[in-house]
């Protein structure tokens, strides 16, 4: 079992390690979220604590999951914010929403950093990243979710199952942590308005 929960600026600082190892793995695994293999788990570690300031200022909204004690991983004695803060075990999960700064795009956001941990996947940890992601949307306003993803990976059955919808495509847009360029897909998902949502 597992914990959704969002992090704050001071709690993101405490988890950067680890938040670290996680992006190290997803890069590992050939994820293509914009690092090269191999990421030094420092250095990774040093870019989760560079978002602090957007997260403390509201630009950036990021969620965690954790595994629950007696899980049988390494969940140790956390509860609540423990494993946001450091004081328990590792992080199986993450996503990030990024709203939009100009007057005219305050209705949508960018989904950005979707990651799970190898040893965690196939569980239904992406889908309720993305779910928790999408209720806060909902709840600020948002109406339009934007994302990008490596063409023909495996995010893009997730994206495609939780209802998103492909724009395009754009050529050798990025690459993969080994530094070859593939396509990236673009998506995007309308959300209902928040009195529309169901549960409110």
């Amino acid at each position: 079992m597992y914990t959704v929960r969002p992090v704050t600026a001071e709690e993101l600082l405490g988890a950067a390690e680890r938040l670290g190892g996680l992006l190290a793995d997803t890069v590992d695994g050939g994820a293509s979220v914009g690092f090269l293999a191999p990421l030094d788990p420092g250095a990774a570690a040093d870019w989760w604590r560079a978002l602090a300031p957007e997260v403390g200022a509201g630009r950036l909204l990021l969620w965690v999951a954790y595994p629950e004690a007696g899980a049988g991983t390494e969940a140790g004695t956390d509860t609540g914010t423990g494993a946001a803060t450091g004081t328990g075990g590792r992080i199986a999960g993450t996503v990030q929403l990024r709203p939009a700064s100009t007057a005219n795009g305050r209705h949508r956001a960018e989904v950005a950093k979707l990651m799970v941990h190898r040893a965690d996947r196939g569980h239904g940890l992406a889908g309720r990243l993305l779910a928790a992601l999408e209720e806060e949307a909902v709840g600020r306003g948002i109406r339009t979710l934007v994302l990008d993803t490596e063409t023909d990976s495996p995010a893009e059955r997730l994206y495609a199952a939780a209802g998103w919808t492909r724009v395009g495509t754009v050529p050798d847009f990025a690459t993969d942590p080994a530094g070859v360029p593939h396509a990236t897909s673009i998506y995007f998902k309308a959300l209902p308005a928040a009195a529309d949502s169901p549960g409110r």
